[in-house]
C-alpha cells in the first residue's frame, strides 16, 4: 500500500510552511500575562495571508474557487498551524465549509462559500452543547413553522463567535432528528456571553431566543451534524499532533544545548528514554489521525469498514487526548525550571494543549463508545 501524500497535499504543506513561518511563538499572546481574554479578536493579517495562499479555499470544490481537496489535505495545514500556535478560526471555518458544501442547499452554497473561500466571511461553530459533555444537537431546540424555523437553547464554548459572520449550529426536531441551522452572528434573539479558553482566546455562550432560521439556511440531511462533529474532532486530533511535534522539537533542541556534569542532558539515558516515549506518542497519534482522516473521506465517498468512521475517530481521538498531554508534561519536566519561564513560549504550548485535551475530551469516554460500536458491528 502507498501510504504517502499526493502532490496537492504536499503542495498544501508547503503553502501553509511558508505562511506560517512568520509566526513567532513566543509572540503569541499569553494567558500568564494577561488578565481575562488575550485579545479581542483572532490574527487578521495571518487570516488574510491564508486567504491570499488559497488555504482557506483549499477543501472548496472548484465551482466555489477552491482547490477541491480533501480532510486530509485539512489535516496537514493544521498540523502546520499548531506548530507555531496560530491564532485563526482555520478548523471551524473549513469544517463548516465542509459541511455546507456536502449538505447544505445550492442558495446556502451560493452565498456563503465563496466569501469564506476568500476569507471575507468568517464560520464557526457550536459543538459542546450546554456543558461540553451532553450531545450538542440535544441544546437546541428547532420547531418548524410555514415561514421556516425557530431555535431557542444554548450552546457552550463556541470559538471565535465573537469575530465570526456565521454559526453553524446544531439542534434537534423533538423527533429525534438532528438538524443544522446556520445563524448570522447578529440575528435577532441571538446574544453572546464572553468565556475565556485555557489558552486566553474569547469563547461565547450563545443563548438562542426565538431566533429565527430561513428554510435555505438550515440542513436537514440525516448525517450532516455527525459529519461536521466528526470532522471538528479530526481537526482537533490534527492541531494535538501538530503541537506535540512543535513541543517534542523544541524539547530536543534544549536538551540538545543544556548541559549538567560538561554533557548535554540528551546524552543521559533517562533523558533519552522519556523523549523516545513521547515520540511513540507521536506516531501513534499521526497513523491514528490520519487512519480517521482517510476514513472520513472513504465515506463520503461510499467506502465501507468493519466499523463506522466513528470507531476511527475515537480511536484517534485516544491517542490525540492523552497524547498531547504527555508530550507537554515530559517537556516541562526535561526543561526543568525554565519551562516554567514565562519569557520562554514552553507555557504557551502547555496551555494550548490542556485546552485541546478538553475540547477533545477523555480517553475512557472515547474507549466507551468505541466498546459500543465493536458489540453493535461484531467484526467477526
Amino acid at each position: 500500500m502507498d501510504f504517502t501524500f499526493t502532490e496537492e497535499q504536499q503542495a498544501a504543506v508547503e503553502a501553509a510552511k511558508a505562511v506560517f513561518a512568520d509566526v513567532a511563538p513566543d509572540g503569541v499572546p499569553s494567558p500568564a500575562l494577561t488578565p481575562g481574554a488575550v485579545a479581542d479578536d483572532f490574527d487578521r493579517p495571518l487570516w488574510a495571508r491564508l486567504a491570499g495562499s488559497d488555504l482557506l479555499s483549499l477543501v472548496l470544490a472548484e465551482e466555489h474557487g477552491g482547490a477541491g481537496l480533501d480532510t486530509v489535505a485539512l489535516c496537514l495545514v493544521l498540523r502546520e498551524a499548531a506548530k507555531v500556535l496560530a491564532r485563526v478560526p482555520l478548523l471551524e471555518h473549513c469544517a463548516t465549509a465542509m459541511a455546507v458544501q456536502a449538505h447544505g442547499s445550492p442558495e446556502l452554497a451560493a452565498a456563503l462559500l465563496p466569501g469564506a473561500g476568500r476569507g471575507t466571511l468568517v464560520l464557526t461553530a457550536a459543538a459542546h452543547g450546554r456543558s461540553g459533555h451532553d450531545p450538542a444537537e440535544l441544546a437546541v431546540t428547532a420547531r418548524r413553522d410555514e415561514d421556516g424555523w425557530t431555535l431557542d437553547g444554548t450552546q457552550t464554548a463556541v470559538p471565535w463567535a465573537h469575530n465570526a459572520d456565521w454559526i453553524a449550529v446544531p439542534a434537534h426536531t423533538g423527533e429525534g432528528e438532528a438538524v443544522l441551522a446556520l445563524v448570522t452572528r447578529t440575528a435577532e434573539g441571538l446574544a453572546l456571553a464572553e468565556q475565556v479558553s485555557t489558552t486566553g482566546e474569547r469563547l461565547a455562550e450563545l443563548a438562542l431566543d426565538g431566533v429565527r432560521v430561513a428554510p435555505t439556511h438550515l440542513i436537514d440531511t440525516p448525517d450532516a451534524w455527525e459529519r461536521l462533529r466528526q470532522l471538528l474532532a479530526t481537526g482537533t486530533c490534527a492541531l494535538a499532533l501538530g503541537l506535540g511535534e512543535g513541543v517534542l522539537t523544541m524539547t530536543s533542541q534544549y536538551t540538545s544545548k543544556r548541559e549538567q556534569f560538561g554533557f548535554p542532558v540528551a546524552t543521559f539515558q533517562a533523558v533519552a528514554v522519556q523523549a523516545a516515549d513521547r515520540y511513540i506518542d507521536l506516531r501513534a497519534m499521526e497513523v491514528t489521525l490520519w487512519q480517521a482522516a482517510w476514513r472520513l473521506d472513504a465515506a463520503t465517498g461510499g467506502a465501507g469498514g468493519p466499523l463506522p468512521s466513528s470507531g476511527d475517530v475515537a480511536v484517534a481521538k485516544i491517542w490525540a487526548s492523552e497524547g498531547v498531554r504527555r508530550v507537554v508534561q515530559t517537556a516541562q519536566h526535561l526543561h526543568g525550571g525554565f519551562g516554567a519561564d514565562t519569557d520562554y513560549p514552553l507555557h504557551r504550548y502547555h496551555a494550548w494543549a490542556k485546552q485541546l485535551e478538553l475540547q477533545l475530551g477523555p480517553a475512557a469516554a472515547h474507549e466507551e463508545a468505541l466498546g459500543d460500536l465493536l458489540a453493535a458491528h461484531p467484526l467477526a
